[in-house]
Parts: structure tokens; C-alpha cells; sequence
């Protein structure tokens, strides 16, 4: 999985093409209304810092830096002037993006703002588990056993994942398959990303299960061209599983879905008041858009059901009853 996405020639590095926005539709791409919402967030994070006269914001797992520019665009000129944007990607920087995003292949150390990684953690590496073993994928997508599991695996799966990866699985309660995903991997990126973070929120947005509701035959797959293929690692596509958040999570956490979330920073599919359409069709016209990109960010059974894990560091929670 990490050749295949990272290594020479990898889905994510290779030079020229369209990036990942030419393979699949995220939240960034969907609507200029989610980075409208990242970027109230940012504000809510700079008034909880007292307004610093650097106000960092990073972006891991930045694709192409499409976040970063539609937040810096959504802000007013004078907390624009005080951000200091870091695209974190191990791709190239591409050419045109605006001079003032940082590129950089991990996030820097000691920042003070927010920290944003959306559609990040499902593309960091791990290690499938059936029947007590790991499992080894070929090239070709061929899967055969491997070894036994390590104890830090096995001990991950007994917290996280119950009867998950073991033989028997759906014996031991870990549903109808032996199969899981460790999220051990995931677990020590996202520690090391909050930890790079002096003060202020830590946000990872992603397909996400816990753990009353794990998959049981996993969420391994592959994309390409739009479409779901299968999770062949040759390069060829995207290679990507859903995230354990919960087992992410640190000390004062929040978990609430994309709907909860994107709702508590002002993001409203209602639609506008017929009166308006005889006003100003114009403004009628925008606005009605305007609500069903903020339908399809905030959908159930869709985007909306996409977990936002919020992790504060040094300053209050966000979520919940302490959202807005």
C-alpha cells in the first residue's frame, strides 16, 4: 500500500496529471461552502488563541492545495494577512498555487492555529488481519496468508477491533468474518501530527467506523477514474480503507459526524424562501445552488455521515454543545 501510493511512480507522487481530484470527489471539491466552513473554524481557533500575529493553518494530506486557497479566500483581509499556510503532501508542489502556501513534506513543528487533514488518514498504510494472520497482497492484488500477528497488533484488535482478525472471528464476536483492519498505523500518524501542534485544534475528516459498529469483512478498495476498482497495488489507483477514529482519538476528543459539524459552522441545505425568487431571481437562483451543494456536503447515507474527529490541544474542545 505505501509503494503503491508512495513509493516511484505512485498513485499519489507521480508527476503531471490531474491529481487526486481527477479520481474521486471529496468534500473540498464538492463546494467552495466547505472551505467557507474551515475557514469560520479557523476563526473560532484564532479567537481562542487571543489572535496571534501568526496564525498557522495546516493542511495534511493537501492534494493540490485546493483547501488551503478556498480558505484563504473565504477570510476577511485582516486574519488572511496573519495565516500561515502549510500545504503538508509528499507529491510535488504544483505549479500556479498561490506563493504564499508553504510546501512541506510533514507537518513543521511548535504551529499555533488549526491543523486540518480531510481524507488524510484512510491513505496512511496498514496491515490487514484474517484468521489470526497478516495478509500479503501481491501486485496483481493476489492475496495469500502471512505470518502470525505481532502482539501490538493483536493487542490493537483486542481493544478496538473484538474478534477482528482472529480465526473464528465471528465466534469471538468480531462479526461475520475473521477479517480486520489495524489502525495501529493511523493511530501513531495522527499522534504525530497532533503533537507537531503547539496550541489550538487538530481536525481529521474521513470515511470512519467505531468501534460498536466495525465492518466485517473490512473497507479495503481501490479508486480510479471516478469509479471503485479493485484495491490492485500497482500504482494504477488509490488504495484506501476506512478509519477507526474513535481508536485516534485523544485526552478531550470530540467525534460528530460531518452533518453535526458542517451544521454548527453555518452550512444550511434549507432552501431560500420562494418570496425571494420574485424579488431577486438572481439571488434566488445562487441561493437555491447555494443549499444543494451544502445538501450534498451534509447528506446522510452520503458526505454527512463522514466522521469529524476534533482534537483540542491547549485551548477548549470544539464539537457538540461546544460547537459555533
Amino acid at each position: 500500500m505505501d509503494a503503491a501510493l508512495y513509493g516511484p511512480g505512485g498513485f499519489y507522487v507521480r508527476p503531471g496529471g490531474p491529481g487526486p481530484a481527477g479520481h474521486f470527489r471529496t468534500s473540498v471539491h464538492a463546494s467552495a461552502l466547505y472551505a467557507g466552513a474551515v475557514a469560520r473554524l479557523l476563526r473560532w481557533v484564532d479567537a481562542e488563541l487571543g489572535h496571534p500575529r501568526a496564525l498557522d493553518l495546516v493542511d495534511v494530506g493537501a492534494g493540490r492545495g485546493e483547501l488551503l486557497a478556498g480558505v484563504l479566500a473565504a477570510l476577511d483581509p485582516e486574519t488572511a494577512a496573519r495565516v500561515v499556510p502549510y500545504a503538508v503532501e509528499r507529491a510535488e508542489r504544483p505549479a500556479g498555487l498561490d506563493p504564499r502556501i508553504r510546501w512541506v513534506a510533514a507537518p513543521p513543528e511548535r504551529t499555533t492555529g488549526l491543523l486540518f487533514a480531510n481524507e488524510w488518514l484512510d491513505n496512511v498504510p496498514l496491515e490487514i488481519a484474517e484468521d489470526g494472520r497478516y495478509v500479503l497482497v501481491a501486485p496483481d492484488g493476489t492475496e495469500s496468508p502471512g505470518g502470525p500477528l505481532d502482539g501490538a497488533d493483536r493487542a490493537w484488535l483486542e481493544r478496538w477491533w473484538p474478534g477482528g482478525g482472529e480465526a473464528g472471528g465471528a465466534e469471538a464476536g468480531g462479526g461475520e468474518s475473521g477479517r480486520a483492519e489495524i489502525g495501529r498505523a493511523r493511530d501513531e500518524a495522527w499522534a504525530a501530527a497532533v503533537a507537531s501542534l503547539e496550541r489550538g485544534l487538530a481536525v481529521a475528516v474521513d470515511y470512519a467506523h467505531t468501534r460498536d459498529a466495525r465492518p466485517p469483512y473490512g473497507t479495503l478498495t481501490g479508486f480510479r477514474a471516478g469509479r471503485e476498482v479493485p484495491p490492485v497495488p500497482d500504482g494504477s489507483c488509490d488504495v484506501t480503507a476506512h478509519v477507526a477514529l474513535d481508536s485516534c482519538a485523544g485526552p478531550d476528543a470530540v467525534l460528530l459526524t460531518q452533518r453535526e459539524a458542517l451544521t454548527a459552522l453555518g452550512v444550511s441545505g434549507a432552501r431560500p424562501a420562494l418570496a425571494l425568487a420574485s424579488a431577486d431571481p438572481g439571488a434566488y437562483v445562487r441561493a437555491l445552488a447555494s443549499a444543494g451543494e451544502a445538501a450534498e456536503l451534509t447528506a446522510r447515507g452520503g458526505l454527512g455521515d463522514f466522521l469529524w474527529l476534533c482534537q483540542p490541544v491547549g485551548i477548549r474542545a470544539w464539537g457538540g454543545a461546544a460547537a459555533g
